[in-house]
């Protein structure tokens, strides 16, 4: 396989930083006005360093020191009825921040709340697994490894899960190129056919979902559908979009609920 070749920071450095719409902020409420996060973190602050506490979608965020995860969580699991982890995974924020954020979604049953434990790694900082407080973690952990290269200490299997053992690189970091690399480009040919026939079969396309703005067959812009290889450069005719008939609905007849989703 050729030698995988880091690439420039693409998050750092966005080629199109006019195609994309960046969200404003959730708004964040204190901790204090609601009862039950304001108990609960109170209980939380008499035996781990909290660095940061705030309520926002109707959740309570709670930022943490990574040594201190495993204590974190079994108080809420065990003394606070959050029983349940139904989330575990990191973002990237290398670029920005130079670390990882790994968050644990936890929520308790009994009362219809959630809370989000959050904390923060340099890259190649490991953390310790939760897996003996969570079978469902182990899943999710090895998934938090091959995608983002973040290992769990002390994890029953630390091993990739989705990609191949021998995969360069790990596909959700913002620096991996969204088209793959070298590794993504031959992995396939390589291993079923062999390097001598990289010539003839040529490089994998890793990104057919790719919309390119001036692409004529249009499949993604319903409406606007053009012949192919037609001349867009004057823009596109809208089009009317026909629906299909069933026994139950007619899909083309006028209706306001429909007018509406149109």
């Amino acid at each position: 396989m050729r030698k995988y070749t880091p690439k420039d920071n693409v998050q750092g450095k966005a080629y199109h930083t006019d195609r994309f719409w960046v969200a404003p902020s959730v708004p964040r409420t204190d901790a204090s006005e609601d009862a039950h996060f304001a108990a609960l973190l109170e209980k939380i602050k008499e035996s781990i360093a909290v660095k940061d506490a705030y309520i926002q979608i109707g959740q309570m965020v709670v930022h943490i020191n990574p040594e201190d995860n495993i204590a974190a969580l079994r108080l809420v699991k065990e003394a606070c009825d959050y029983a349940m982890c139904t989330e575990i995974s990191a973002v990237d924020y290398l670029a920005q921040e130079g670390e990882f954020e790994v968050f644990y979604q936890m929520l308790n049953l009994k009362k219809a709340k959630r809370i989000r434990i959050v904390t923060r790694l340099k890259e190649g900082q490991a953390i310790e697994s939760v897996v003996p407080l969570f079978n469902s973690a182990n899943f999710a952990e090895r998934e938090m490894y091959d995608m983002f290269g973040i290992v769990a200490n002390n994890h029953p299997f630390m091993k990739r899960i989705l990609m191949p053992d021998d995969w360069e690189g790990h596909p959700l970091l913002k620096t991996y190129p969204l088209q793959g690399d070298e590794a993504a480009s031959w992995y396939e040919v390589d291993k079923i056919f062999g390097k001598e026939y990289r010539e003839i079969i040529g490089a994998e396309n890793r990104d057919p979902s790719k919309i390119d703005r001036y692409d004529t067959k249009r499949f993604s812009r319903v409406g606007y559908e053009v012949p192919f290889d037609a001349d867009i450069s004057e823009g596109e005719k809208e089009t009317p979009i026909e629906y299909s008939e069933t026994l139950l609905v007619n899909y083309n007849k006028s209706s306001k609920q429909l007018d509406e989703r149109r």
